[in-house]
């Protein structure tokens, strides 16, 4: 922000005495114009941009704080500085209540009144000056920690170091830098689209060689957190990214205090039916299939893929021999979320009430679909956005709420996560080929294998084959699969989408959050 465009609203009935204070500021650089009412401030800021607004409390006819609520209701974030004689507390109270950006004594000098005003119009350009240094500073380190990453943890530690800093350099101006972290984040992806290639096969036949995959979560991290004296709500928020976790983290601390934040990695395919079956049944896909069939069904069959989660997680509690009671609940709408909400107090005696919340799957989903979801998540910036706007005002936060006051544990996860692709590859399949984006499985699939990770043995990686000759093959990275027909018009329809069910730290390397309640109901 440039000092010489940044201009001043002074309202005070006696302005006439501020001349040398307003002298002082325009020597500065800032531009003032005073008035001595509230009213002809109220017209004033209507019809002119100001950066900020000095407000004097004690004004006959309308007063600073009701002044005060009238800009407030015109410009939220208009940056209002009170400086009044009046030392009331409850004045205080009222004007802090109002959302001031400052409260000033008089008598004030000019030095106040110029710190006061940089500290609530240049903070954040210093800030994101700072920001920017510091990221420029960390560039070349992450570019050679980029070459060397050899691990499950080192991967793991590196995502989450991304994710600090693209959060960190998301409210820059600077669209020069923006561009540089997401270039880095392509070549990672690149890496680790590799990484997972060399190693998945490995990582299904030998788990102790393996990071925490989707299939042996629950026994490994949930089960040891089950406790006999205090229920655990467990809440499975589909399709939540990493980012988007620590979006919605601010509304969650007046509730809980985190206890642990890690990582797990889905399985393959990252889409629900493979996943979050996975997750619940403490089996991968194929054993599923073979196990419980009538829980499962194939791409190509017809059908909802995700009807059994109750049963494949009651079937799970037995065989882990985790006793006592349990209940189960997918939200995917308002009012079914609030009716949890209410009820909650019903289910406190229980040892485990688990939650799958569907809401940020639907807006994924949704984009590909409606324009106006297009415009409101165009980039991962305003996709986070959007999910902590529905957070903060979703049924959800009421539960968390709930659960906190009922002395729950939470554990908070995700099934997978999602990518914006931006690359369409061609695919070409027959009518028993899955639909999906990410992925595709079948067995007449003709595709450049260099741009895929393909598995001609499913049961290599725990899937099941749909035919005796079906493969998989994973879309990496930032690519999609689009079938010849109509190859244009696909490619740009699902452009700049949220998909999942392949390769990429976005869908794979997924929260897993164990937080504790703050306060207790006696």
């Amino acid at each position: 922000m440039n000092l010489q465009t940044i201009q001043i609203l002074w309202v005070d009935d006696e302005v006439d005495l501020l001349k040398p204070h307003i002298l002082f500021l325009l020597s500065k650089g800032y531009k003032v114009t005073s008035c001595n009412n509230g009213l002809e401030a109220i017209e004033l800021v209507q019809k002119n941009r100001y950066e900020a607004v000095l407000l004097d409390e004690n004004m006959p006819g309308l007063n600073g704080l009701e002044t005060l609520s009238r800009l407030k209701n015109k410009q939220p974030k208009l940056p209002v500085i009170m400086v009044t004689k009046n030392e009331e507390e409850h004045i205080m109270e009222d004007a802090i209540g109002s959302k001031i950006s400052d409260y000033l004594i008089k008598p004030v000098n000019p030095n106040q009144i110029l710190l006061s005003l940089k500290k609530n119009l240049l903070d954040k350009n210093l800030i994101a000056e700072k920001t920017s240094r510091n990221y420029q500073q960390e560039f070349k380190k992450i570019n050679l920690e980029l070459m060397d990453l050899k691990t499950v943890k080192e991967w793991q530690e590196f995502y989450q170091k991304m994710i600090f800093w693209e959060l960190e350099l998301e409210s820059l101006v600077d669209h020069g830098m923006i561009e540089i972290f997401q270039s880095q984040m392509k070549e990672a992806n690149q890496l680790f689209s590799k990484f997972v290639k060399e190693s998945y096969e490995n990582w299904i036949i030998n788990p102790e060689e393996a990071p925490e995959l989707s299939h042996r979560l629950f026994k490994n991290k949930i089960k040891p957190l089950l406790k006999d004296n205090q229920p655990t709500l467990l809440l499975v928020i589909d399709n939540l990214r990493l980012d988007q976790w620590k979006t919605i983290e601010p509304f969650i601390i007046d509730f809980y205090q985190k206890e642990k934040e890690d990582t797990y990695f889905s399985i393959l395919p990252t889409a629900t039916q493979y996943a979050r079956n996975s997750l619940f049944s403490g089996l991968t896909p194929l054993e599923i299939s073979l196990q419980h069939p009538q829980w499962w069904k194939n791409d190509p069959e017809e059908g909802g893929k995700n009807l059994f989660e109750k049963e494949l997680l009651a079937a799970q509690l037995k065989r882990l021999n985790i006793e006592g009671k349990m209940s189960y609940h997918k939200i995917t709408n308002i009012k079914n979320g609030k009716l949890l909400a209410k009820s909650l107090a019903n289910h406190k005696y229980e040892k485990l009430t688990t939650v799958v919340y569907n809401f940020v799957d639907m807006i994924s989903h949704a984009k590909s679909e409606m324009e106006i979801i297009k415009e409101l998540a165009s980039d991962d910036k305003a996709y986070r956005s959007l999910t902590g706007s529905w957070f903060k005002n979703s049924p959800l936060i009421e539960i968390i709420n709930a659960a906190s006051e009922y002395n729950y544990q939470l554990i908070l996860t995700t099934d997978h996560g999602t990518i914006n692709v931006t690359q369409a590859i061609e695919v070409i399949g027959d009518k028993e080929s899955s639909l999906n984006l990410r992925y595709k499985t079948g067995r007449s699939l003709t595709y450049n294998s260099n741009k895929v990770f393909e598995v001609n043995e499913p049961k290599n990686i725990g899937l099941p084959k749909i035919s005796i000759n079906s493969k998989f093959i994973f879309a990496l990275d930032y690519s999609y699969f689009v079938y010849p027909k109509n190859f244009h018009h696909y490619a740009a329809l699902y452009n700049n989408s949220y998909q999942h069910g392949g390769i990429s730290m976005e869908e794979i390397i997924i929260p897993f959050v164990v937080l504790k309640p703050k306060s207790n109901i006696k």
